[in-house]
């Protein structure tokens, strides 16, 4: 018992100075985000404007400055990290849930399938509201798919290869959907809105339709840190976290609601971002290790650094945006596959 106590007292002692580090390194990775840009902004004038909406001082700053601030580089900011976050955290709790390493909202085909709901919103006009709505529809749908099938096929067992391997198929049919849609949109208006939105962005974020995206994010993101104690529960078995007084059944689905709500929403906002909800839990726990308690929280600053770092890529290497989809793939794959290689276990 006192190495346990012992145990636990390091593990506090290891980790709070992680999350703390995060949380600075988040706050000096967004002002610098400000800074960032065609538009240069001193770290002064950024000062400046946010005193004058915060407290009202009138101090002497350009005014294209604060117009490139607060119309487009804060809801983008703000955007990136609680999408980075959101997608961070599902993916740490769809691979607690499964006890599957492999398991993320993109393998489950909760990306798929929001990305079909969104593009079938905008194939017919619809406003971001309606958008997210459908999306998140579609997405909880297709998970519901890939577990119903997969508890089929594996005959009941909680067997993590089925769950991966329909999570696959139903992914490849939510994208043959998708494509189905770009082939019968209109060549001229619609297709060119659709290509460009599956490949991930953040240029249509403004002030105006952030808070339909922070709202739902938040939603989903408070029943997931709130409960993270018990998922630790679910590692040992649903017999076993049913002795100890826990609904596994109510908890999974508490989860994939969550999950699922928290990555929709981004895939409305954002489009398709993939290897976030696989890659960086699988970072997380390389510095805290697997428990979900602190595991979760550092997730989503990870995500949130993460997904900040790539937008800024995005927006400032070329003249022209690059897709957040390709650069989160060339830095997601070949860690992936670094892992793979290695052999790497122990997440659970």
């Amino acid at each position: 018992m006192r190495l346990r106590i012992k145990g636990k007292i390091k593990n506090r002692e290891h980790t709070a100075p992680i999350i703390v580090i995060l949380t600075v390194v988040l706050i000096i990775t967004a002002v610098v985000s400000m800074m960032l840009g065609r538009y240069m902004i001193k770290i002064s004038d950024i000062i400046a404007v946010f005193e004058k909406h915060l407290f009202g001082l009138n101090t002497a700053f350009p005014a294209q400055s604060e117009t490139v601030l607060i119309n487009v580089r804060l809801p983008r900011i703000l955007a990136a990290v609680f999408i980075g976050g959101a997608l961070s955290a599902a993916g740490a709790s769809y691979q607690g849930l499964f006890r599957n390493p492999m398991v993320s909202p993109d393998l489950l085909g909760a990306s798929a399938g929001a990305g079909f709901g969104a593009v079938i919103a905008l194939l017919f006009n619809l406003g971001l509201m309606q958008v997210q709505l459908i999306a998140f529809v579609f997405g909880i749908a297709a998970v519901a798919v890939t577990f119903t099938i997969s508890g089929k096929v594996s005959r009941g067992d909680s067997s993590t290869l089925s769950l991966v391997l329909t999570g696959l198929v139903v992914s490849s049919l939510f994208q043959a959907f998708i494509t189905i849609v770009k082939y019968v949109a209109d060549p001229n208006s619609k297709l060119p809105t659709i290509t460009y939105w599956l490949m991930g962005g953040l240029t249509t974020v403004s002030l105006d339709n952030l808070p339909l995206l922070v709202l739902p994010i938040v939603i989903g993101l408070i029943p997931m840190l709130l409960l993270r104690y018990k998922l630790n529960l679910l590692s040992f078995g649903d017999e076993e976290a049913r002795a100890i007084g826990v609904d596994s059944k109510k908890l999974r689905m508490t989860y994939i609601i969550a999950s699922t709500l928290a990555t929709s929403a981004s895939v409305a906002s954002s489009g398709m971002i993939g290897w976030v909800g696989l890659v960086i839990p699988h970072l997380s726990r390389m510095l805290v290790g697997p428990n979900h308690k602190v595991m979760l929280p550092v997730s989503v600053l990870l995500g949130a650094v993460f997904m900040l770092l790539i937008d800024n890529v995005s927006r400032c290497l070329f003249d022209v945006e690059i897709p957040l989809s390709v650069l989160t793939a060339l830095f997601g794959a070949p860690f992936f596959l670094s892992l793979l290689m290695k052999g790497k276990k122990g997440w659970a």
